[in-house]
């Protein structure tokens, strides 16, 4: 079906069909309800575990969501009609890592963490994350779980650690550092999701989305077979973190093709950004992200230009 590793339906190395990767979703969609046209534009997302597109549904868009896993695919398609959250293999890893970190960290147990995430003030949370969270304990065990050759890339199908940055747990650190500085975190459903691996208090279930059109197939593959400029916007996550130069070169004339002249495009990645910055990954509440491009596309009229944040 497609030459991208996402075909494949797992992220970490061994044998077996597609399984599924992401019971919830890591990407802010406060971004796309930030630059994309008003609602009722037609939009594209990636189904993953549903959230967005539930999310851009609810605001008022017309939403198809695609995705190349049936097996995630299936999934999206529970939870969009009122389904349960259940666990990927992403929230697995992330529970061991929370798993370690609470049973050699004090402050990393339940209680004081929720104190934390509990806190309003990012001046008071940046003081508390330098003072009593980002401690030499917590480098040495994240040194050990997330640089080349430690736990995670150990782990990962060879495709995904070769995105994964060189000193990914100086990069992570500093990508949570940024976020609690600039976010409360009583509000930041993503945050809590990741370092604790529940919902902030009093979040309600958010209701059925039965308008998504859910596609199974590759994001590339739809976009090619979309008349033209049949999407008013897309965002594609981290699509191309993983697949090789040429299914990148695809993926950007099959956006150029699908998106009319003035629509929105929203990249994300979790590699280092280089040369023009993270743009708006430093917006992103989910601190996962190293770059988060919007570009309008331009065109025949003109070239694309870059949505600042």
């Amino acid at each position: 079906m497609s030459a991208t590793p996402w075909a494949h339906g797992r992220l970490l190395g061994g044998f077996g069909g597609p399984r599924l990767l992401f019971g919830r979703m890591y990407e802010d969609w406060g971004v796309e309800l930030a630059v994309f046209p008003p609602p009722g534009a037609r939009v594209l997302c990636i189904a993953s575990a549903g959230d967005t597109a539930a999310a851009l549904d609810r605001a008022g868009y017309e939403v198809t969501a695609v995705d190349v896993n049936a097996v995630q695919l299936a999934y999206a398609r529970e939870r969009l009609a009122g389904g349960p959250v259940r666990e990927g293999t992403a929230e697995a890893v992330m529970r061991l890592g929370r798993g370690a970190a609470a049973r050699l960290l004090p402050a990393w147990r339940q209680q004081p963490l929720r104190a934390f995430m509990s806190l309003d003030d990012p001046v008071e949370q940046a003081r508390r994350w330098q003072q009593e969270l980002d401690t030499p304990g917590l480098r040495r065990l994240m040194r050990i779980a997330l640089r080349p050759g430690g736990a995670l890339a150990a782990a990962l199908r060879p495709s995904f650690a070769g995105v994964v940055p060189a000193r990914f747990d100086e990069v992570l650190r500093r990508r949570l550092e940024r976020t609690v500085s600039r976010h409360p975190n009583a509000r930041n459903e993503w945050l809590w999701r990741l370092l604790t691996g529940l919902q902030p208090p009093g979040t309600c279930a958010w209701p059925p989305a039965p308008g998504v059109r859910l596609v199974h197939a590759d994001v590339v593959h739809t976009l090619e077979r979309t008349p033209r400029g049949g999407y008013d916007a897309v965002t594609l996550s981290n699509v191309l973190d993983g697949p090789d130069p040429g299914f990148a070169r695809r993926l950007r004339a099959a956006v150029r093709h699908a998106v009319r002249p003035g629509g929105v495009v929203v990249l994300r990645s979790a590699r280092e950004p280089a040369g023009h910055g993270p743009g708006w990954a430093a917006q992103d509440r989910s601190a996962l992200w190293g770059v988060v491009r919007a570009v309008r596309v331009g065109g025949a009229a003109g070239p694309d230009q870059r949505i600042e944040p």
